[in-house]
């Protein structure tokens, strides 16, 4: 099935990406959208998720969300990243509402899966790294890493800045949404056995009309108090389906090496400021 993939709308401050559009097969066979928005939810209390970021051009648009994970580092979707222009780049921390900012962070490297988009759709995950260590409050800390797979039932809490309509803007303030894991095989089904669902995936659903949404990208899935996932995509927006996130618990392995400056990447992969 031809699918048209919208990523990111990419028309903000400080990015250099070449389009904001993925296709796949002929575009002349008419096809659907995909996105990542919230729809369905509900704005966060203050202090919800001190581990949300706001990636943004310096402009102070945001684009996309991410997790906190040290001081230094923070995980986002590598779609959000890839032909970004570092030097435009701010992770924005300790804040319910992006345009306010309750810290500041300028990156010293992007570090992208180096196997992104090869499958497409898959690998779709990435590492900050800032140049200055985030300071801590009660408003920023930082989540662990999923420890264990994700079991049937277990609730997963999606935050972000995705926009509450299709096509609309990003909402002011944090939205929250709880949703409930969708095993394996069970979202294959759903999703009509798509091949851009793989094992490095987790799926979520709750009911039609909650979902993620435009703005979403790279934002944290939480469940048990870790952190289990990355909005990577979906059939937009709240339609019906499960949308599609990166498992933490599958790309722990290539976290640490990153983190710990022990992955090469034979093509494209890491940039520097």
């Amino acid at each position: 099935m031809l699918a048209v993939v919208l990523l990111i709308l990419l028309g903000l401050g400080g990015f250099s990406a070449t389009t904001a559009i993925r296709i796949k097969g002929n575009s002349s066979e008419g096809g659907i959208f995909r996105d990542q928005r919230i729809i369905g939810g509900q704005a966060a209390d203050e202090g919800f998720a001190p581990y949300q970021i706001s990636l943004q051009g310096i402009s102070g648009a945001h684009s996309c969300g991410g997790a906190i994970i040290s001081e230094r580092w923070v995980l986002t979707a590598a779609h959000c990243v890839v032909n970004a222009n570092i030097q435009w780049l701010v992770v924005v921390t300790g804040t319910n509402q992006y345009n306010r900012p309750g810290g500041r962070y300028f990156l010293e490297a992007i570090h992208i899966h180096c196997n992104h988009d090869n499958p497409a759709m898959h690998n779709d995950i990435a590492l900050l790294h800032l140049i200055e260590p985030i300071v801590w409050d009660e408003r920023t800390q930082p989540i662990p890493l999923a420890l264990v797979p994700m079991q049937p039932g277990d609730e997963v809490i999606l935050t972000g800045w995705g926009s509450t309509v299709l096509w609309g803007s990003s909402p002011i303030d944090l939205q929250v949404l709880y949703l409930q894991y969708v095993p394996h095989r069970e979202c294959k089904a759903l999703l009509s056995d798509d091949e851009d669902c793989d094992v490095g995936h987790i799926c979520t659903f709750s009911r039609l009309g909650e979902g993620a949404c435009h703005g979403d990208s790279g934002g944290p899935l939480i469940s048990n108090g870790y952190l289990v996932g990355l909005v990577n995509w979906g059939w937009p927006c709240a339609t019906g389906l499960p949308d599609v996130h990166a498992s933490i618990f599958y790309y722990r392995d290539w976290i640490r090496k990153v983190m710990s400056g022990n992955t090469k990447c034979t093509g494209f992969g890491s940039y520097l400021a």
